[in-house]
């Protein structure tokens, strides 16, 4: 069986902060059952109140559970899900307010020496329900319908509150408390639920920016191959287009267009070799410079050390060493939550040692068991110049890496 912790960790950042605010709407229901109980105390100790204090209990737990469902429904609404908030929602508040006219008609005498502690006790019981039910209703309904219907769940008392003879002086204070709770309570809800969706619309920003990324290096490699053929697949068609002409006239030319032609073919077939061999080649500061700016993008915090002898070192070592980079800032990207990545490189005991690090790894072993396919790629890019690739210990939720390579001597 999977631990909780487990599960949280397995979770993304932004399905955790949904969790944590989720719950946080989940305490407003459960706040109801623990304030029906807090103010049944006061009351207790009296024998004619027992019946009250059992009523408003039944109503407390109906109201919570029926609330629990509610304000899950409302959130998934205010983010976008399908959800039935209205039902939930006209539930909720219709069984709040039909629990306070019960708890105000039926609870205890309002006021009486004999029982002095009926008043308060009525009150906060309904304030309770009245109050974390208008909760739900500002995150499933717009503020100004959130507005119209919590008008209306004070008005709905009114009538019942004169019908228990409370005074005016007592009802106009429970209202005017019962309307600035609303107000605080609703605005805190709605935020919740606001901070929810930022969240989201900022993780789908970040994949938006990663999918534009792919694109645009891909729009750069079509923008070169074009700039590189289209000039000369014209030229070739111009020249085919004379060399048969003169060939139709019989003319000598037409072999001397047609071997140009040749010439043509073979240089471009040599620049698009050099076009994609420059594509596929990793340069070491260039790849560097790219993830610093990548990871930035994403709010990691990159350090880049390659010391005073990087460009001392040969070529493919170069090259090998920017694929090594290339491939580490996908995994931070795609793996981990880091909020800083270190990227270093030295020179110890004739081998060049490039050494990356990054927090924010999940308990889970991903890529950083060196599992990864990307990993294997790098391993086999690195055996074919005698490197190794080794994931080093580290801290907890720390990924550290070291790619070396021998020197030559």
């Amino acid at each position: 069986m999977r631990s909780p912790l487990h599960g949280w960790t397995g979770l993304s950042k932004p399905q955790r902060t949904e969790l944590y605010l989720r719950w946080s709407l989940y305490l407003m229901a459960l706040f109801v059952l623990p304030s029906v109980l807090i103010s049944a105390g006061s009351v207790a100790g009296q024998p004619e109140n027992i019946p009250a204090v059992r009523i408003s209990l039944l109503i407390g737990l109906a109201v919570t559970l029926v609330l629990l469902r509610a304000y899950r429904v409302a959130l998934d609404h205010y983010l976008g899900r399908p959800a039935d908030h209205l039902l939930w929602t006209g539930l909720s508040v219709g069984l709040a307010v039909a629990g306070s006219w019960t708890v105000l008609l039926f609870g205890p005498s309002h006021g009486s020496a004999e029982n002095p502690g009926g008043l308060p006790f009525t009150l906060f019981v309904t304030s309770s329900l009245l109050l974390f039910s208008h909760g739900q209703v500002c995150v499933a309904l717009t503020p100004r319908w959130a507005a119209a219907v919590g008008l209306g769940m004070l008005a709905s008392v009114l009538p019942a509150a004169a019908l228990a003879g409370i005074d005016t002086a007592s009802t106009a204070g429970y209202l005017t408390g019962l309307t600035i709770g609303m107000a605080f309570l609703g605005a805190s809800c709605r935020s919740f639920a606001w901070l929810t969706s930022i969240v989201w619309e900022l993780d789908a920003a970040r994949e938006a920016q990663s999918r534009l990324a792919v694109a645009e290096e891909r729009l750069r490699f079509s923008r070169d191959l074009h700039d590189v053929m289209g000039r000369n697949l014209t030229t070739i068609a111009l020249k085919s287009e004379l060399a048969v002409q003169l060939a139709r006239r019989g003319r000598a030319e037409a072999a001397d267009q047609m071997a140009e032609v040749q010439k043509i073919a073979q240089e471009s077939q040599r620049e698009v070799r050099d076009v994609i061999r420059g594509y596929r080649t990793a340069d070491l500061h260039a790849e560097a410079i790219g993830a610093r700016a990548v990871l930035r993008s994403a709010d990691v915090a990159c350090e880049i050390d390659l010391g005073e002898h990087a460009d001392e070192l040969p070529p493919p070592v170069q090259s090998v060493f920017g694929w090594v980079i290339r491939e580490a800032t996908t995994n931070v990207l795609r793996h981990s939550e880091a909020g800083r990545c270190l990227i270093r490189l030295r020179t110890e005991d004739g081998r060049a040692v490039l050494e990356l690090e990054n927090d924010g790894v999940p308990e889970i072993p991903f890529p950083s068991q060196g599992s990864g396919t990307g990993l294997r790629g790098l391993r086999e890019r690195l055996a074919a110049h005698d490197g190794e690739l080794t994931v080093a210990p580290a801290g907890a939720g720390v990924f550290r890496m070291l790619a070396t390579v021998p020197l030559p001597c």
